[in-house]
């Protein structure tokens, strides 16, 4: 018997740009929402040109679909508008009246000069679920301000813990507050489904990126929270373990996790170095992390004389948590991640290939498949404007001569 997908027959108005508003509504969509992505006239979400790299047509030009925009926006169908119109803005309420959900992340107080914010949108949908994404939420007295991933790391204390005890604090390499904060809001969008589908009201979600980035810290900010001490960088090491880090070896680097005190005894064994079991300073969890950098010199010493390969394959052998530091290419190389077909493709209705990272969420019932490419700027304008909302030429054509399409 073949199931729905979960959230089957749940359709989104989706306001979003840049990254982490879409990336959410590309969560509700793998998950089988209807996702309509309402994108600027002519231009469409600015994340379409956030590049290079590009994908490219047949001629070897390049088209409007950065990196960026097909990592957050699979799944979608597109409209063009221009929401200063006012039939733009009544398209906005004409399809939040048949939705489930809506999802913006303009600044703050943005939409209700269109009369398309909370307020004003849920006169029309009163059971209409509305997630606001934000740098600083809705409230406080930097809730006018912009911001960004970097600046959120900076704010959170994130940047403060990252990178080398002895060199300044550093970025993630990635957009975490907003890869986080899109997942933050995706999980609590379905939690206010639920909470309708049980005759409670719709509601009105207000997400802020710090907020997300604050509660990324997790533990490192308790450590703080608990003591009154401040977090320190601690490279590749992990806090209260050791050894628990990245080391050189002959010819690369790898990440070896061997605090536990057997995984410890049998790494040392490993080595042939039962001096480390025997040493007072490296006797516990504690004790080693409190030696951190004595052991670290023992250890790196050693490993000087071993080639990465060798030393991945006896770690590996002797059920020692480890890996090597992959670039990219060997990640999707490795045979795992080959496996799981982690590297997908698809071929959206232009004819271009287009790479895509699949979904981690494996449903045994319901699987995550088939998901179309992101699409083309404005390639389901006529499918929504007249198959979902009716209109008529006439309507469309006014549409057109207002410019609102």
């Amino acid at each position: 018997m073949t199931f729905p997908k979960p959230l089957a027959g749940i359709r989104v108005v989706d306001l979003g740009r840049t990254f982490a508003a879409p990336f959410c509504t590309q969560m509700l969509a793998d998950l089988g929402a209807e996702v309509i992505k309402l994108e600027r006239k002519t231009r469409g979400d600015e994340m379409r040109h956030y590049g290079p790299p590009f994908i490219r047509d047949a001629t070897g030009a390049d088209l409007p679909l950065s990196s960026y925009f097909i990592g957050a926006n699979r799944g979608k169908k597109s409209v063009e508008v221009d929401l200063s119109k006012p039939g733009a803005q009544q398209i906005v309420r004409d399809l939040a009246a048949i939705s489930h959900v809506m999802v913006e992340n303009f600044k703050v107080g943005d939409l209700a000069r269109y009369g398309l914010d909370y307020a004003a949108i849920r006169k029309g949908a009163p059971d209409i679920i509305y997630c606001s994404i934000t740098g600083f939420g809705q409230t406080g007295p930097y809730a006018s301000r912009p911001g960004t991933d970097s600046v959120f790391q900076a704010m959170s204390g994130m940047m403060s813990i990252t990178g080398e005890p002895n060199q300044p604090p550093t970025k993630i390499g990635l957009i975490i507050s907003d890869l986080i904060t899109g997942l933050y809001a995706a999980n609590a969008i379905q939690a206010a489904i639920r909470v309708r589908e049980q005759g409670g009201p719709g509601q009105h979600i207000d997400m802020a990126l710090l907020d997300v980035a604050v509660a990324t810290m997790s533990h490192r900010a308790i450590d703080y929270l608990m003591t009154g001490e401040i977090p320190q960088r601690l490279g590749t090491s992990a806090s209260g373990s050791a050894p628990a880090q990245t080391f050189a070896c002959k010819d690369g680097m790898i990440n070896i996790q061997a605090s536990a005190e057997d995984k410890y005894r049998i790494f040392c064994g490993v080595l042939d170095r039962p001096d480390l079991v025997a040493d007072p300073r490296f006797q516990t969890r504690a004790d080693r992390f409190i030696h951190v950098a004595e052991l670290e010199r023992e250890i790196t010493r050693t490993l000087a004389d071993w080639k990465l390969t060798d030393l991945y394959e006896t770690l590996v052998a002797a059920n020692i948590i480890c890996s090597p530091i992959y670039t990219v290419d060997q990640c999707f190389a490795d045979p795992q991640v080959v496996s799981r077909g982690l590297a997908q493709t698809a071929v959206n209705s232009a004819g271009a290939v287009m790479p895509m990272i699949a979904n981690p969420i494996r449903f045994s019932e319901t699987p995550i498949q088939d998901v179309a490419p992101p699409p083309r700027l404005g390639e389901s304008s006529d499918e929504v404007l007249r198959g979902l909302l009716g209109y008529s030429d006439g309507t469309m054509a006014a549409l057109r001569a207002e410019g609102a399409i």
